[in-house]
């Protein structure tokens, strides 16, 4: 009996396919498409975006990037992840350098924006997954319950509910957002 071998998907097939208009993320080499944020999940982005560049921007802390910003984790086979959002600090990457392509700088905050069909356990896997590459923190934001999860590396993750607020820790250090206004409230 032949069997048949998958091929697996290359960061320069990603690069062709983004072209397209495909969008997606590749684990150990397979595709997997991710859409923008829209609807449901739209609106936290905007929000916590507007924070954030609010805080980061006129503090020259780092660089935010959006959807649209491929980073590049292993090699190969290939892994590049397509967080919803996420700001390097001017340690890891300093202001106004260019990084052609997808890129292999790891940043220090992660935001991913769970959809129904994330279960919560593939969510926290996610972000033990950004952990593991050497994000230091991990905003889950869960627009079906209006809570965020936060997860660090050292320590167990929690849940803050839409009277508690978000907090940059040690990576934006006096950053605060309540979890109300992530949510339009």
């Amino acid at each position: 009996m032949a069997t048949t071998e998958a091929k697996l998907v290359t960061a320069e097939d990603l690069l062709r396919l983004d072209g397209r208009g495909i969008h997606g993320e590749l684990i150990r080499g397979v595709f997997y498409e991710k859409t923008p944020p829209g609807g449901e999940q739209g609106l936290p982005v905007v929000q916590l975006g507007d924070a954030l560049v609010n805080f980061v921007e006129p503090r020259r802390l780092g660089t935010l990037v959006g959807f649209d910003s491929v980073i590049w984790l292993e090699r190969p086979p290939d892994k590049i992840r397509v967080p919803y959002m996420a700001f390097t600090s001017v340690e890891r990457l300093p202001l106004g350098e260019d990084v052609p392509g997808y890129a292999d700088v790891v940043p220090d905050l992660v935001v991913e924006i769970a959809s129904p069909s994330d279960s919560r356990s593939q969510i926290h896997d996610k972000a033990r997954m950004w952990l593991s590459h050497g994000v230091r923190l991990v905003w889950v934001v869960h627009p079906d319950t209006r809570t965020i999860d936060v997860h660090r590396a050292d320590r167990d993750a929690g849940t803050l509910g839409e009277d508690d607020a978000l907090d940059g820790m040690d990576v934006l250090p006096g950053f605060s957002c309540p979890v109300r206004t992530v949510f339009g409230g």
